[in-house]
């Protein structure tokens, strides 16, 4: 298996790009091991040393490191890991947890989702990130910032500049765009 890496614009965060299908829906993000329970990927990169955020993509692991480690003492550990994962024949995720239904959001939401789901995360999953809506409440929009996005120095740009500009445009009901960060 060849692994390809990627920098991305979060200096703390590697994009792995191992050629095979990591997630066939949705993303994942795990923030230290004892939210890694229900995949065995996360947990094996998170027994790499330095390893502090795990965020699983498409067809892409995205990496972000302690502040105190360097890449070069931590990359060996991680391609070892995402290739031993797949050698093993494991699942990525264990148990189909299935994420929230959208059934019952009003139209302003539904927009506002597929927009996001159009628009702007193919645009930051190639940067190795993901950006997932929270709430729609009086005019603002919150978002979760996951993977190479979640700490990056550009992100707030991306979100007022980019994200908050093209909502606004399309959905009049939209004021403001914010980012969860807890």
């Amino acid at each position: 298996m060849f692994i390809q890496t990627e920098d991305t614009p979060n200096p703390a965060t590697l994009k792995f790009i191992p050629g095979v299908d990591v997630m066939a829906t949705d993303t994942a993000h795990f923030s230290d091991i004892s939210e890694a329970s229900r995949s065995p990927l996360a947990r094996r990169l998170f027994a790499v040393d330095g390893v502090s955020g795990v965020f699983l993509g498409s067809d892409f692991v995205s990496i972000t490191k302690d502040d105190s480690r360097e890449w070069f003492t931590i990359k060996p550990g991680v391609l070892s890991a995402i290739m031993e994962h797949f050698a093993s024949g494991m699942a990525v995720i264990e148990d189909g947890e299935d994420e929230d239904d959208d059934s019952d959001d009003d139209d302003t939401v539904k927009q506002i989702k597929h927009l996001l789901d159009t628009r702007v995360r193919p645009a930051v999953a190639m940067d190795g990130g993901d950006i997932v809506f929270k709430s729609f409440e009086e005019g603002v929009v919150t978002l979760f910032m996951r993977g190479a996005c979640q700490g990056c120095p550009s992100s707030t740009a991306t979100l007022k500049m980019g994200i908050e500009n093209m909502l606004r445009h399309y959905i009049p009901e939209v004021q403001e765009v914010r980012a969860d960060n807890g």
